[in-house]
């Protein structure tokens, strides 16, 4: 590369690093960061997570209180609720909104606080790894504060929760209850569990996501209102756990529980609790294992959700736990790449069929696409039917790096960077054209831009590092963002 092509890279490499920046002081809040001001004005769960991860790069104290403030909320059962509601927002900006979940009342039992309103199902559990990382980007003042010894705890409870409380199927993974609680809300993995579930009257409430998207992008009324009598019945149970009409065991939840399994032993060995640490480690193994066998199809070349309700259905085995599996392709098929114990050939597989023609990796697509491009509910646009997620390509990137595929996690990055800046850092985009959709200047698009930008591949998973060699610090325009 010639110098003045060098010198035009660092020019657009600096301009990228500085809307990123200015994304994530505009989203912030004080204590917290939003998804999207409009769309999305309280705090969500593995979105905080997400976001903590490239906020570390510009100020690792905001980072961890990005996550401090999100584990303030946490339930006495052990739950982290997938949104912490801002009081100052008016109740009609967000559906569904605090008088609906009605957590310090319908929640008591569970141990949900008194002091703050939430939601009452949960999300991905991103947050080990997310404490580690921003642990590892200033390890002094991380360790001045306390703290990995005051997440640890929460982080325990958590997981605790998870893989007691939420273990349906008795085979050790846990279940979600929700489609809301896996993430990928409006995936096409959830139409057969969701078609045995009356959806509520739409007359009972009001889609304020329509206000600021377009229908066309958004989940149709008729999943909508299942998604609606899903949360009101679980509400209305109180919060308990195991008796729903919706529960799937997801590959890409489990992967992340996993890799947070992995990242929580490291906090304890940290923290000298040598011998936790060692039986989370173990523990973490075995679940790789339990998700090979519960969960991947080895015909197919891809892990898939397991519907544990589908005994349920008529022709049914009545009293069977286990369940059959969905055999709709997902990129959540595709996340437990991310698993160091995953075994070379389940990993080999996976590559292949990342690149082959349902997810066109390295060939059609820019970037990942949420659902099969060659399934018939395939949608390009339509809210995790189709369009690539900027958190799920950044997961990938990370598990094509650590299984070797270090050329193929170079290209998606590349594609990932190129595609936030065009995009203006858009929620979702069209995998093959790029092109923007849902909200702009979204927390975890912009976040995770920033930790591809400064984060050091080369340091992974080993020694703390900082930001890579010959890599200048950020500059933020606004006063004050950054600690030093």
């Amino acid at each position: 590369m010639g110098r003045t092509a060098q010198l035009t890279a660092r020019r657009v490499t600096a301009s990228l690093r500085e809307r990123a920046a200015e994304v994530l002081w505009a989203n912030w809040t004080g204590t917290s960061t939003v998804p999207s001001r409009q769309l999305y004005p309280h705090q969500w769960s593995w979105d905080s997570a997400f976001i903590a991860i490239g906020l570390r790069h510009l100020s690792p104290l905001r980072a961890q209180l990005e996550l401090e403030t999100l584990f303030s909320a946490q339930w006495g059962d052990g739950r982290v609720p997938h949104i912490v509601f801002n009081p100052s927002v008016p109740l009609d900006a967000y559906f569904p909104s605090p008088d609906f979940w009605r957590s310090t009342t319908a929640g008591r039992a569970a141990g949900a606080p008194g002091a703050v309103q939430t939601s009452g199902i949960v999300q991905p559990p991103v947050h080990a790894l997310a404490v580690w990382l921003v642990h590892r980007s200033d390890p002094g003042l991380s360790r001045a504060r306390s703290f990995l010894a005051r997440a640890r705890p929460r982080l325990a409870a958590w997981h605790h929760y998870l893989l007691h409380r939420r273990d349906a199927g008795g085979a050790g993974l846990a279940s979600v209850i929700h489609p809301w609680e896996q993430g990928m809300d409006n995936s096409p993995c959830w139409d057969a569990p969701l078609s045995r579930v009356t959806p509520a009257d739409p007359a009972a409430y009001r889609r304020a996501d329509l206000d600021h998207g377009a229908a066309e992008d958004r989940p149709t009324d008729l999943d909508y209102g299942r998604y609606v009598r899903l949360a009101a019945d679980y509400r209305d149970r109180r919060y308990a756990d195991g008796a729903g009409e919706f529960a799937v065991e997801d590959p890409s939840f489990n992967a992340l529980l996993i890799a947070s399994e992995h990242a929580l032993a490291r906090i304890e060995a940290e923290l000298g609790l040598h011998d936790a640490s060692r039986a989370r480690e173990s523990r973490a193994q075995a679940l790789t294992r339990t998700l090979v066998e519960r969960l991947w199809d080895p015909a197919q070349g891809l892990f898939f959700c397991r519907d544990l309700r589908s005994a349920d259905r008529p022709g049914g085995r009545s009293g069977d736990r286990s369940g059959d599996l969905v055999p709709e392709r997902g990129v959540g098929g595709l996340v437990p790449l991310i698993l160091p114990a995953l075994p070379h050939p389940v990993a080999a597989a996976l590559v292949r069929t990342a690149c082959g023609p349902h997810f066109g990796l390295g060939g059609p697509a820019r970037l990942v696409p949420s659902y099969d491009l060659t399934g018939s509910a395939f949608d390009p646009r339509r809210y995790w039917r189709g369009p690539a997620w900027f958190n799920t390509n950044w997961l990938l990137e990370r598990g094509l790096r650590l299984h070797g595929e270090r050329a193929r996690a170079d290209g998606l990055r590349r594609s990932l960077l190129d595609v936030a800046g065009e995009s203006g850092f858009a929620e979702y985009v069209d995998p093959c054209t790029g092109r923007g959709c849902g909200a702009r200047g979204f927390g975890w698009s912009a976040s995770l831009a920033l930790d591809l930008l400064l984060d050091d591949p080369a340091g992974r998973d080993d020694e703390p590092h900082g930001r890579p060699a010959g890599v200048p610090p950020v500059t933020v325009v606004r006063e004050g963002f950054r600690d030093d």
